[in-house]
């Protein structure tokens, strides 16, 4: 037995069940990944132990001996890799990220700008449910609900009519290029600072698959986990006369001790990210997002956009006469896994929405290519036209939910995951 079934069997049957369920789902969250047995060893470290308030060379607690080199190293693989000025891995993720932002470059009441959470934003771009819009005069743009595109030119007019101090420019169900160089000049326009937040395309952009926003924008918030495929951390880039502010706003302005196993597992997800496999692996996910995108609308999907130019697509399930809920539930008693998600110009609530979210970085992590991509696809179809077809009675329903299930199993089962063993029953 080990250590952790000793101590508490509960927590560790439950982490095992976890496993198990990794394993044998497709899993289409487009935040979520597999990291490699590095990061997570490096997160399970004794680091966890160490106290360290402040920063490299300058902290509140004695002892730091390695965790400075650890912190510093981890900053200077992120320079390398993305190039920028000035750069802050202290964040627990990275809404604390973006909230950090806020206090260093903004006052509360100040108007801010950033995609809507109903087209693809995220809650801290100023969703009224969010400290974003709570603290601040957030105002919010949209796609063009005919072509699921960024309508750049309607930004601007906003931008102009608003006079922001922040632009943030991110998202979160988004699948298209965003144009980073654009922004910039808006921002310029009306005298804003522009944030390009990349949580979700971090490890796009480190291998160049994504167009980088960094020398364009003043500021680049990212989380750590999700493409770049770390621990579940966050980062602040930015130019160096930003820099005092960031920091001081991350800490003492928002935080205490930075969480230094994770710090550590980031520099060892960085230098991963450093090399050619990683640059291979991102541009797969690219390439499996845009197949399966085709295979869907061969199939009858709503594919908002018409693809996708990044790891994720947006599915309106309307013309399969289910709701985003419905799919999302049964694709999961299915063994694949989403969420559902609002679609633009949605009339539906986001808890019922009409859409659902998928993306490619975990399945790519397990090596699948364009003939599981297809296989995906029938299987997602299958599902589709099961839930929607009320003459199936609700027991054979969920037969049918349990033999996609075994076969997606028997498909995962020909795919490991990193840092995950496949279990034996």
């Amino acid at each position: 037995m080990s250590r952790l079934d000793q101590a508490d069997p509960e927590v560790s049957a439950m982490i095992a069940a976890e496993q198990r369920r990794q394993h044998a789902k497709i899993r289409l969250i487009p935040s979520e990944n597999y990291v490699t047995q590095a990061v997570l060893d490096a997160t399970g470290s004794i680091l966890t132990n160490k106290y360290s308030e402040g920063y490299p060379g300058d902290r509140y607690y004695e002892g730091q001996q390695q965790i400075d080199k650890i912190e510093q190293l981890a900053i200077d693989r992120a320079r390398a890799l993305f190039g920028a000025e000035h750069i802050n891995v202290q964040p627990y993720s990275g809404s604390p990220a973006n909230q950090a932002v806020y206090v260093a470059l903004a006052q509360p009441g100040d108007t801010v700008m950033g995609l809507s959470l109903a087209h693809g934003g995220h809650l801290t771009h100023g969703a009224g449910v969010s400290i974003s819009g709570l603290h601040y005069n957030a105002v919010q743009y949209g796609v063009d609900v005919e072509t699921g595109y960024l309508d750049y030119d309607e930004i601007e007019k906003l931008a102009v009519q608003t006079q922001p101090k922040l632009i943030f420019c991110g998202t979160t169900a988004y699948p298209r290029i965003l144009d980073f160089e654009r922004f910039a000049a808006i921002g310029k326009k009306v005298g804003a600072l522009v944030v390009a937040d990349i949580a979700h395309i971090a490890g796009l952009v480190a291998t160049g698959v994504h167009p980088s926003p960094v020398d364009h924008v003043d500021v680049v918030t990212t989380t750590t986990h999700k493409s770049l495929r770390g621990p579940r951390g966050g980062m602040i880039m930015c130019r160096k006369q930003y820099a005092q502010a960031i920091d001081k706003a991350v800490f003492p302005g928002l935080q205490g001790g930075p969480h230094n196993h994770t710090t550590a597992a980031v520099a060892v997800a960085l230098k991963e990210a450093d090399t050619d496999e990683f640059r291979r692996y991102a541009q797969a996910i690219v390439d499996n997002a845009q197949i399966l995108g085709a295979a869907l609308m061969e199939r009858g999907f709503g594919v908002v956009s018409g693809g996708t130019d990044n790891h994720l697509l947006l599915i309106d399930m309307s013309t399969k006469s289910v709701t985003g809920n419905q799919m999302s539930k049964a694709l999961d008693a299915a063994g694949i896994v989403c969420n559902y998600n609002l679609v633009p110009g949605d009339t539906r609530s986001a808890r019922r929405p009409s859409g659902i979210r998928i993306g490619t970085p975990a399945i790519t992590s397990r090596g699948f290519g364009a003939n599981e991509m297809l296989k995906l696809a029938d299987w997602m179809n299958e599902v589709a036209e099961i839930r929607a077809d009320a003459s199936i009675e609700q027991d054979a329903r969920r037969q049918a939910y349990r033999r996609i299930a075994e076969q997606v199993r028997e498909l995962c089962d020909q795919f490991p995951a990193p840092g995950i063993d496949a279990p034996n029953n």
